[in-house]
């Protein structure tokens, strides 16, 4: 038989548990974030040291990929900027911003080993590293989100259709106005004399 007093204290005992259970959590996931966001940050400051000195391994995997060495100047100029504002307090637009370029940056060398044809033990590293960009962003605490970060609104779907338009239509504008382009630009390269005629 139920009393009052009974169902107050299960009242109770179920609130309790939901707030350690919660609290649990929220442990769980903190201590997560950090050691992916210390994890990612480490690797940024690492790849942004090894690009700034040029060592073996990065001109050779260039060299390999295709890209020219000073890309490790632009690259590592830019894995120092992104590693200080993730660890850093504050500034969440930048940390958002660094986010997105170490997502591109991880992704990015993933895309070019697949294309280049390299194995598993290859691109399998920097795919670790764009998860860790991902974990560390989905777990990152509400001082590090910008405010009101919630999902947009929905929107009707005719509102998506002018703008989904318009992009093809530069697209089929791109394509058509493509060999113009490329003779121009040919001509250029020559006067430049990046290309014999």
């Amino acid at each position: 038989m139920h009393t009052p007093t009974t169902e107050t204290f299960q009242h109770a005992t179920d609130e309790k548990l939901a707030t350690l259970s919660r609290s649990r959590w929220y442990r769980i996931r903190i201590i997560t974030y950090w050691t992916f966001t210390v994890l990612l940050v480490f690797e940024l400051a690492a790849g942004s040291l090894w690009n700034l000195l040029q060592i073996e391994w990065v001109r050779v995997q260039l060299n390999h990929l295709g890209y020219p060495l000073y890309y490790t100047y632009i690259s590592g100029v830019w894995q120092i900027g992104g590693a200080a504002v993730i660890i850093a307090p504050r500034f969440p637009r930048l940390k958002e911003w660094a986010y997105a370029g170490s997502f591109f940056q991880f992704s990015g060398a993933v895309a070019s080993h697949l294309l280049a044809g390299d194995g598993v033990e290859v691109w399998l590293p920097p795919l670790m590293f764009l998860m860790f960009v991902i974990v560390s962003w989905a777990l990152r605490p509400a001082d590090r989100r910008l405010p009101n970060a919630g999902l947009a609104p929905e929107t009707r779907p005719l509102a998506w259709a002018v703008p989904i338009g318009i992009l093809l239509l530069l697209f089929v504008v791109s394509y058509l106005t493509l060999p113009a382009v490329n003779d121009a630009f040919h001509k250029r390269a020559v006067d430049l004399g990046w290309i014999a005629h």
